[in-house]
């Protein structure tokens, strides 16, 4: 289910939402710093690996135009090699996204590079993104998000009915490792345990505008291509 106008757009050269503030409060790891910093300072305070766990904070590398790397909430574990998570500052500037596919397409199946769906397309995103790893909290609950002036603009992006996971009892379908990401989450979808998640269409148009982002007509000709490939 789509939720939506949680807040208005952001407006160009205003503060938005940052990833780091968001998983601080949603998975409790008390971490201050730029996300490219986490995975370091997390040594000696909490756990860290390469597995996921429901609550657990996934902490990407600095990597192309994320500069300052990113970090993502995991919410929940479908199999080894696909997570739901929840992030901010992801598909467009200060966007909330909540419970959306990210799949582990690393050759190890270590997690150490990743593909993250992407809400105004509607598909996965196209880019590869290499991360550290997962650190985990004490307790792997979730906690709930609030919007806070303070911390910058949001608006909620996309977020599935937690009863559909109650609902739906097809059993969960593991794509092999060798399968390509397109293939992989097509066969998860076959499962019906990751819908589809329509768009905020206002956000969309936020997104395709936003000078500081691709168009969406280049990401849409990227996946088409990729589609051809596979």
């Amino acid at each position: 289910m789509l939720l939506s106008g949680l807040a208005t757009g952001p407006a160009f050269g205003a503060t938005v939402l940052q990833c780091v503030p968001y998983a601080r409060i949603v998975s409790g790891v008390d971490i201050q710093g730029d996300a490219l910093t986490w995975w370091d300072r997390a040594e000696d305070h909490y756990k860290r690996g390469h597995k996921p766990k429901k609550g657990a904070v996934l902490a990407f590398r600095p990597f192309g135009p994320m500069m300052l790397g990113h970090v993502a909430v995991v919410s929940k574990v479908l199999d080894g090699r696909h997570v739901l998570v929840r992030h901010a500052n992801w598909s467009s500037p200060g966007a909330i996204e909540e419970d959306v596919p990210v799949v582990d397409v690393s050759e190890e199946g270590d997690w150490s590079a990743v593909r993250v769906w992407h809400g105004p397309t509607g598909q996965m995103g196209v880019r590869t993104n290499p991360t550290f790893g997962f650190i985990y909290p004490a307790r792997g609950k979730l906690r709930p998000f609030v919007p806070d002036a303070t911390l910058g603009s949001s608006v909620r992006l996309a977020a599935v009915d937690p009863d559909q996971w109650r609902k739906e009892k097809a059993p969960a379908v593991k794509a092999p490792a060798a399968a390509t990401p397109g293939r992989a989450m097509q066969a998860i979808a076959a499962s019906r345990r990751v819908p589809r998640l329509e768009a905020d269409l206002s956000v969309t148009r936020y997104a395709d505008n936003a000078p500081s982002q691709r168009t969406l007509g280049a990401i849409i000709a990227d996946i088409r291509r990729e589609a051809a490939l596979d």
